[in-house]
């Protein structure tokens, strides 16, 4: 497994995690479109496309809160870590976390391919 220093590390996890906050708002943002959308069409179908996207939107605001508790938690791994060795954290290697990148790349992924969905959708309905 590749090894990458400790800082890097840090700052990798920084970035995700802001851009974690980042979707969040974005979804919170998209749920109120909906809700508008949803409030100034009955029919069915427009309802029923409303109910799919809302269902979309709760399930990628909970994996972002799922990515965002473990990189935390991998945070606090290796400050327990750090906290208990004498070597300097800019010299520190730790094992690269590709299972945790290539999570947060497939999250980003998905909910880029729902924003432009919803947007397609909206555009018919606003």
């Amino acid at each position: 497994m590749e090894k990458k220093l400790v800082y890097d590390l840090h700052e990798e996890h920084v970035q995700w995690i802001n851009k974690m906050l980042f979707y969040k708002d974005e979804i919170k943002v998209m749920q109120n479109r909906l809700s508008e959308v949803a409030g100034k069409n009955t029919n069915h179908e427009v309802q029923a496309m409303v109910e799919h996207f809302q269902n979309q939107l709760i399930v990628q605001n909970e994996q972002a809160d799922i990515l965002k508790h473990t990189i935390k938690q991998y945070e606090n791994t290796i400050e327990s870590h750090l906290n208990k060795n004498d070597v300097a954290a800019d010299k520190l290697k730790w094992n690269d976390h590709s299972d945790l990148r290539e999570k947060v790349e497939m999250f980003e992924k998905i909910i880029n391919e729902l924003r432009g969905e919803l947007i397609d959708f909206l555009a018919k309905y606003i």
